[in-house]
């Protein structure tokens, strides 16, 4: 007769065999970086960190804040002993991702999940190097989802959105490691240390495997740029009923020479939609502006002075130097 000791033994079993398992199948695709830039006066080391291999034929997935600068440097050290030299193809401030390039051709690519299929109390194992201590395995439940990080170039600022919470316990050089499923997925990247017991993960999922794509392919990230500083406000009750929505952006300043000001936008004007599409957030505002939304003239639904109107406005190239 099964007593409860045996079936909390059989669960905590049953927990060790999961992680065990999962950082067995994915140590080999997790890298320890040593990052270096070259000066007048020779090479000085820029940082360290964690790397998830893309593909077998060198390409890793870090954090853009790893990676720090794009003429970047350095080493890969995998856990069979391999030193590889790498360099920077992409990196994107703005969703704190960057992809290298090693010098090898037989590497062990990760697998990659969906994070928006995690469920909060899920198990989850981070794999990194903190502390230049390589191949160290933590394990934790996704404590919450949805959250967002502040990501800011000059006087850009973009929220990293859906960014996950775990209790997995994460420490400097973690960054750019893999936070994994229970199947070995990596479902997130390790990204920053918010206090103790929470970490967080910028997520992998069709956002970000966007931006991986684009990174690989161009080594950049291309977005539209309006030329606007807003902020979530509440329509007024007349503009709930007919809209059906809560809220909106509401326009707090705009850029001289941006297509905002050329366009005609004012401070106080609220922006309803983006073609037809509902914008109730900043978030949503900055994920309709994507490549495709460049040099394309689009139609703005605001709400000004109590009076709906349109706007027509062509967004530019964001330039992260602005």
């Amino acid at each position: 007769m099964s007593t409860a000791a045996d079936t909390e033994r059989e669960a905590l079993d049953a927990y060790s065999r999961t992680v065990t398992e999962v950082a067995a199948a994915l140590a080999p695709s997790v890298a320890s970086l040593r990052l270096t830039r070259r000066t007048r006066g020779g090479r000085v080391t820029e940082g360290a960190g964690s790397a998830v291999v893309l593909s077998g034929d060198g390409f890793l997935l870090t954090n853009a804040h790893v990676v720090g600068r794009p003429d970047t440097e350095g080493v890969a050290s995998f856990t069979d002993g391999r030193e590889l030299g790498l360099g920077v193809v992409g990196r994107d401030p703005l969703s704190d991702l960057a992809v290298l390039r090693a010098d090898g051709d037989d590497l062990a690519a990760a697998p990659l999940g969906d994070a928006s299929e995690l469920r909060v109390g899920q198990l989850v194992v981070a794999i990194g190097n903190p502390n230049g201590f390589a191949g160290s395995v933590t394990a934790g439940v996704v404590s919450a989802l949805g959250r967002s990080l502040p990501a800011r170039v000059g006087r850009t600022v973009r929220v990293i959105d859906n960014v996950i919470q775990t209790d997995a316990a994460l420490n400097p050089g973690n960054s750019g490691g893999a936070l994994a499923d229970s199947a070995g997925r990596v479902v997130g990247i390790n990204t920053a240390i918010a206090g103790i017991g929470l970490g967080l993960a910028v997520p992998i999922n069709a956002a970000t495997r966007g931006v991986i794509a684009a990174l690989m392919r161009d080594g950049r990230v291309r977005r539209g740029y309006l030329g606007i500083a807003g902020g979530r406000r509440p329509l007024p009750p007349q503009w709930r009923r007919e809209t059906g929505a809560e809220h909106a952006v509401e326009v707090v300043e705009v850029l001289p020479g941006s297509p905002a000001e050329r366009a005609g936008l004012r401070p106080e004007d609220l922006i309803l939609a983006v073609d037809g599409r509902p914008v109730r957030s900043v978030e949503d505002l900055q994920q309709l502006m994507a490549a495709d939304r460049i040099g394309v003239a689009v139609t703005l639904s605001i709400l000004r002075a109590g009076r709906a109107t349109t706007v027509t406005l062509v967004p530019a190239e964001l330039d992260l130097g602005r």
